[in-house]
């Protein structure tokens, strides 16, 4: 599995890391349809799939060369280092786009998954009765999570372990987007927002050699919530990679079908046109989080005026997000050539 690589292919992968993170943080978007169309799907898998007792084996006796080529370690971490980055660069410039573009990023992330649904299809070959039913699953699956209502914010430790686990599912498949999936627990806003800004202060704290967060119980409590959800996160990275490779391994065409089906039914998760539905706190008034942005709770859907200015240019996103998926696709095909 393992295999060396170019300094090039070494900064493509971190670049592919970062659109992964990226779009994890994104409701309604799946970093395993970037993984899925980028080409190196079934490569994640299969070494997260090894990070198993014979990893563990070779770690505690030492033997950390045979360890990083085992979990072919260049790859993943490669990868990882890119998600880590983007979480405190793209993600935050995606932050700052959904808030004040919010229709054309949108339209983007819609255009993305119609240029991915058609890149995923029209190689794939095994379509008989079996793949079509488990296709139409796959997209009432999707469709239906859209229209879930969601649940109240819950910082019990326990429920945030879940979360982890739950959440990290939009890197190993395809089209079901954990953030979202965070939404409709409550936990979006703690888990993504502010237990994320919460360690980003601190970073910025320690690196100025100010220590007084460690006498604010809420920053603390921030900082024990981030760190159960992120071993949540490396537990679900790890089981699900073992189930998702034994399906692969036995059911191929029937798991790339159910794949194709779910992303499909994600559409309506990222619809470009929506109203927010606000969350109100108990006095009546709309909720904010700890940076004093209002909490969306739901999206109310809607179909747009054809020949508007901004419908039009939603058309352009669109259009570009199907461009990028499509060029993404081209230039591994290249590469393999």
């Amino acid at each position: 599995m393992a295999k060396e690589r170019s300094f090039a292919d070494g900064i493509w992968l971190v670049l592919k890391g970062l659109a992964m993170g990226a779009a994890n943080k994104v409701p309604g978007v799946s970093g395993g349809v970037v993984a899925f169309v980028a080409g190196f799907y079934e490569e994640f898998i299969y070494s997260l799939q090894k990070i198993n007792r014979k990893a563990f084996a070779l770690l505690f006796n030492g033997r950390f060369r045979s360890f990083y080529e085992y979990i072919n370690g260049q790859f993943l971490g490669l990868l990882i280092l890119g998600m880590l980055i983007s979480y405190f660069s793209v993600s935050k410039i995606l932050d700052y786009w959904l808030q004040h573009y919010e229709l054309y990023v949108w339209s983007g992330f819609f255009g993305m998954i119609i240029g991915s649904i058609y890149y995923i299809g029209r190689d794939f070959k095994k379509w008989n009765k079996q793949t079509i039913s488990l296709l139409i699953v796959g997209a009432m699956l999707g469709i239906s999570i859209s229209f879930l209502e969601p649940a109240k914010e819950n910082d019990n430790l326990i429920f945030v372990f879940f979360c982890g686990i739950v959440g990290v599912s939009g890197m190993t498949l395809p089209g079901l987007s954990g953030s979202f999936i965070l939404i409709l627990f409550g936990n979006y806003v703690l888990l993504l927002v502010d237990a994320v800004n919460a360690l980003y202060d601190t970073v910025a704290n320690i690196i100025s050699w100010d220590f007084s967060f460690t006498d604010d119980p809420k920053r603390l409590r921030l900082l024990l919530v981030l760190t159960v959800f992120a071993l949540g996160s490396l537990t679900g990275l790890v089981t699900l990679s073992h189930g998702l490779g034994y399906v692969l391994k036995r059911f191929r065409g029937a798991t790339y079908a159910a794949i194709i089906g779910f992303i499909t039914g994600s559409l309506g998760v990222v619809w470009p046109w929506k109203h927010k539905i606000y969350e109100y706190d108990a006095s009546g008034a709309i909720a904010i989080d700890a940076n004093g942005d209002p909490i969306i709770s739901n999206y109310k859907r809607f179909f747009p005026e054809l020949m508007s200015s901004e419908t039009l240019w939603a058309a352009v996103f669109i259009a570009l997000g199907v461009l990028l998926i499509l060029s993404l696709g081209w230039y591994d095909t290249y590469k393999r050539r």
